[in-house]
């Protein structure tokens, strides 16, 4: 790829990013991918945690699982399918009204769409994608500032430390905030992209988003007397949703775990008293037990876990979508793309669109590039 004169940097290594990214190496355009993160996923990531006796534990404690209605994305995930890095996850879902602890039935739910996971993480697929021929994926590191030379009709990409990373000839880039006064909020540093360098991004000015909190849980027995897998939450101030991680297919299944998802009103009251910074321990211990007291009410038996640990998911998902017909942002002048759920839906299949439709943009300036 030494030779190759087509370069992009795609920053962000989530399921678009990813996606991107390993669409432009496949198509001959030399990619190299920038995650802050210690390694790929984003909200695909995969938690491992130790108990205080050794065991390890491991937790998707973003995105559960997804499913797939567009047809072109179906064609990918068959494609992943096929080499063993998704498998769709067969467990009963059902649905909770806390208000009466009872099971609610409901019509539909024998219809839903199959459920994918990745398998033996859901971050599985974001691995695969990195590492694809002609991706160059470099993580705990930052953007600071995407700089536009003029001159040169070339990008350059500054570190959040000042380190020049590279000249580019287009961009990529799948974080909603990254033009956002939030980033500012989080990190006290500008945002790394500058809305008027293109017209087009004037979307990007701070996107509404939704929160979440997740809670990792591990118990020694399995919780005979939870009916489902998956269970969606009715009526309650507190979770929204929990899943049996280790029911899924290619978990361990040394110990049940499951992790729980609170509700957008409860992730937004806590922020609202602790601030968009980094939570303290205090606050999610306050969260984690908060979670747990109100699963534990469910009357389902449920016992005490041997471990509990809470993490924020602060920009969870987006609350509108900026690009429901392009797909993407597109700036052909700038050779830049913004991709993400937050351009069509907030989901794992609106996000790996956005992606696939980034990668045509850039895909048919092969030529110019």
């Amino acid at each position: 790829m030494q030779n190759t004169v087509a370069k992009v940097a795609v920053v962000g290594s989530g399921i678009s990013g990813s996606v991107c990214a390993a669409t432009l190496a496949r198509n001959g355009i030399s990619v190299t991918l920038f995650d802050s993160a210690r390694g790929p996923g984003g909200r695909m990531s995969q938690r491992r945690e130790i108990s205080e006796d050794g065991r390890e534990l491991l937790f998707d404690h973003g995105a559960p699982y997804f499913t797939v209605t567009n047809p072109d994305v179906l064609s990918v995930v068959t494609e992943w399918e096929s080499r063993g890095l998704v498998a769709e996850w067969k467990s009963n879902f059902r649905s909770f009204d806390c208000f009466t602890n009872k099971f609610v039935n409901t019509e539909h739910q024998e219809r839903e769409s199959k459920k994918y996971v990745g398998v033996p993480g859901m971050n599985s697929i974001c691995k695969a994608l990195c590492h694809e021929p002609g991706v160059d994926s470099k993580f705990n590191m930052g953007i600071g500032k995407f700089e536009w030379l003029e001159h040169e009709n070339l990008w350059s990409l500054i570190g959040l430390d000042g380190q020049h990373l590279g000249h580019f000839k287009g961009v990529v880039a799948s974080d909603k905030n990254i033009a956002s006064p939030r980033f500012t909020a989080i990190t006290g540093q500008p945002p790394p992209l500058d809305l008027s360098l293109a017209p087009e991004l004037v979307k990007l000015h701070d996107i509404p988003i939704y929160p979440c909190f997740a809670l990792m849980l591990a118990f020694n027995e399995p919780l005979s007397l939870v009916p489902a897998k998956g269970l969606s939450f009715t009526n309650s101030k507190v979770l929204s949703r929990a899943h049996c991680e280790s029911s899924k297919p290619g978990r361990s299944s040394t110990s049940e775990r499951w992790v729980l998802h609170s509700t957008t009103e409860y992730a937004k009251d806590v922020i609202g008293q602790s601030g968009l910074e980094k939570p303290s321990k205090e606050t999610l211990s306050k969260v984690g037990n908060e979670m747990l007291q109100e699963f534990l009410s469910t009357g389902l038996s449920i016992p005490q876990p041997f471990f509990m640990k809470a993490h924020r998911w602060g920009s969870a998902f987006p609350a509108t979508s900026i690009a429901k017909e392009e797909k993407c942002v597109w700036s052909e002048k700038k050779k830049l793309a913004i991709c993400g759920d937050f351009c069509l839906s907030p989901n794992v299949e609106g996000a790996i669109l956005s992606g696939l439709a980034a990668a045509s943009k850039l895909k048919g300036l092969i030529s110019t590039l």
